[in-house]
């Protein structure tokens, strides 16, 4: 299979250099600092535990005219760069290419799909995180490699089969999901309470359960998600309450990526996650007061601001 990976960030570079270290045909599409580092040094991982791998010489592109139609893509980018990064897809597609979007978020298919072709791109879920820390240069901060992913309109297809075949093959854990839906919004649960949280109180996951009253409004902002989630229809685990509270627990201290974007100054994510929620929620007849006023505090910080200020 030829693989392209669309947005070569933390994500997308460290599952397509382990393709590529497996021997398959991958090409990485880039953009400024990163695109130029990777194509006169490589592309270097330092993993997690220590240890780094390096691919060099690496196929990396800021034109996917250049490349052609590929088997599938693995879609990385920042939710609100998904438009233009689809239209960018589009000469990567052939007959029977798919895409695998593994964004943050439970829209991302959707958005994809209006610009590409309805059926076309398929909902996962990555679970390694990994940063660029130089032009060239991502370091794995976990130790988990897992994809978890599945057809939006349920089942389990012969692509995503072949697609699970050569991740496991590159040693990237893959789980194929029949509830694609459920899947994702089990992550949202999860993911938009640490967001929403570490972003307004810019303190990692450790302070926020060990305090009794940001622990008390990190469980009323996933209780919102879970209520929203099963209005629409979504189903979601019985137990998600405690599976959530469990993670929290039971893992090391995190700052989620919206938090670590707005200290950095960086264009945030905001309006698919606790965004999503509060209009989502108006939509479904669902209060998420909790969700709103994260939303409303960090609107005016959406575009950025230079200095990290």
């Amino acid at each position: 299979m030829r693989i392209a990976i669309m947005g070569t960030g933390g994500i997308g570079a460290y599952y397509g250099a382990c393709l590529a270290r497996a021997g398959v045909d991958v090409v990485f599409v880039a953009r400024g600092a990163h695109l130029d580092a990777m194509r006169r040094n490589g592309l270097r991982i330092e993993d997690f535990g220590g240890g780094e791998f390096i691919i060099d010489p690496v196929n990396v592109t800021d034109d996917p005219q250049s490349v052609g139609p590929v088997d599938a893509v693995l879609f990385c980018v920042k939710m609100y760069d998904t438009i233009e990064a689809a239209t960018l897809c589009l000469p990567l597609i052939g007959d029977k290419t798919c895409i695998l979007t593994l964004q943050n978020g439970v829209e991302s298919v959707a958005m994809i799909d209006s610009v590409v072709g309805a059926g076309r791109t398929l909902g996962g879920a990555a679970y390694v995180a990994g940063s660029i820390t130089a032009p060239g240069v991502v370091k794995r901060n976990n130790q988990i490699t897992k994809i978890e992913f599945g057809e939006s309109d349920g089942g389990i297809s012969a692509r995503a089969r072949a697609l699970a075949t050569l991740l496991e093959g590159a040693g990237i854990e893959a789980i194929i999901t029949p509830d694609a839906r459920a899947m994702l919004w089990t992550k949202f649960v999860l993911m938009t309470s640490n967001a929403c949280m570490t972003a307004l109180s810019r303190c990692d996951t450790g302070t926020i359960k060990t305090d009794p009253v940001m622990r008390d409004v990190y469980c009323s902002a996933m209780r919102e998600t879970i209520t929203l989630g099963r209005a629409l229809g979504v189903n979601l685990p019985a137990d998600i309450e405690d599976r959530t509270l469990d993670w929290l627990d039971s893992s090391a201290p995190i700052m989620a990526s919206l938090a670590v974007d707005l200290i950095n100054g960086r264009r945030l994510e905001v309006e698919w996650l606790s965004g999503a929620i509060h209009r989502l929620g108006i939509d479904a007849g669902v209060p998420t007061p909790i969700h709103t006023t994260a939303y409303a505090a960090l609107r005016p910080h959406r575009e950025g601001a230079a200095g990290g200020q």
